[in-house]
């Protein structure tokens, strides 16, 4: 296979300077014909390919997006990034899609790797390692360097950018209020995403309704953790302690409390009301079906693709001008059968 050669390559063995091979590739004016043959030709027979990201960086525009997705196998990452696909594709610009698998370190390779004039600006979900060692400062260089970012889901509130999230606060109460509504006493919380944005929010909501009902939180039916196999080593314990109701944070804690429910021999609804957040297909194909909180997904995708494409195309002369939008998207509580009816 014949190496392609370089700009820098093919003025050197022409003996000209590298803006001259530049200017004649290009067809410039300033070039004599003659030139422009010799040079087109021997560009040719030497392989030469032009540098992409190099002719980006000078026409300051490549109509790609980097996504990076803290989880790939989570239906919810999934549904955000189709949105973000079908709008960034109606717009004319392509994906460059990463995967953090929640790590601090590979979030911040991911950022170096493309900010470099590869892409136009960032989708992204913060990494749980990044919010729980609350590191920002490599985000805070892209977004002073000028490359533009969306978070979405898991944001940081210190960040100077735009941001799409759900009503993450609203929804816990409302789910925790529900189960109150259909005459649970003891509910419990779970989760796997403990010291996360989201996470966070969730229980504040679970905790303002237990509050504004007057209820009393109760220590032995708080699962808050920080990973699935904590999780999965406390869930038994908890449901030892016969909650009648149980609001889960995320989908992997919803699925797999309603299974092994079902396993110690609660009849659910009947003895156990469970609802879950999220709204993948294990939830909807599930025996009993399970309630969820939906994110709506896919607008959310949508909604920040929108935005980063609006950033990069909008002209701005000074930083000074710039107000950062946080859209809010309202979830939906759809009641199936793991769940008392009113």
């Amino acid at each position: 296979m014949k190496s392609k050669a370089t700009l820098k390559e093919l003025a050197k063995e022409l003996g000209v300077s590298t803006s001259t091979v530049s200017k004649a590739l290009s067809d410039s004016p300033e070039i004599s014909e003659v030139t422009k043959r010799k040079i087109k030709e021997f560009a040719q027979l030497r392989n030469y390919k032009p540098n992409s990201v190099a002719k980006n960086l000078k026409n300051k525009r490549t109509h790609t997006i980097g996504v990076i997705l803290p989880n790939i196998l989570n239906p919810f990452f999934a549904k955000v990034f189709s949105g973000i696909e079908k709008y960034a594709n109606k717009r004319g610009y392509n994906l460059i899609t990463c995967i953090s698998n929640e790590s601090l370190t590979k979030e911040k390779q991911m950022l170096e790797m493309l900010d470099n004039g590869a892409i136009d600006g960032f989708v992204l979900a913060l990494a749980k390692e990044t919010q729980k060692e609350n590191n920002l400062e490599h985000l805070k260089q892209v977004i002073k360097g000028g490359t533009p970012i969306v978070l979405f889901d898991r944001i940081a509130n210190e960040l100077k950018c735009d941001k799409v999230i759900v009503d993450d606060y609203e929804s816990g109460f409302h789910a925790t209020q529900y189960l109150i509504d259909t005459g649970c006493k003891r509910i419990a919380i779970v989760s796997t995403i403990e010291n996360s944005s989201v996470g966070d929010l969730r229980a504040k909501g679970y905790f303002e309704a237990l509050a504004k009902n007057r209820r009393d939180s109760d220590s032995d039916l708080i699962l808050l953790a920080q990973e699935e196999k904590e999780f999965d080593s406390k869930i038994e314990a908890l449901l030892d302690e016969k909650p009648d109701g149980i609001f889960a944070l995320n989908e992997h804690v919803s699925v797999a409390t309603l299974k092994l429910a079902l396993k110690k021999g609660f009849r659910v609804p009947e003895d156990l009301s469970i609802i879950g957040f999220a709204d993948g297909l294990w939830s909807r194909r599930m025996t009993p079906s399970l309630s969820t909180v939906s994110q709506h997904a896919p607008e959310i995708g949508q909604k920040a693709a929108e935005l980063l494409i609006n950033r990069i195309e909008q002209e701005i002369d000074s930083e000074e001008l710039i107000v950062y939008k946080t859209e809010i998207i309202k979830t939906e509580l759809r009641k199936r059968d793991s769940v008392r009816k009113l």
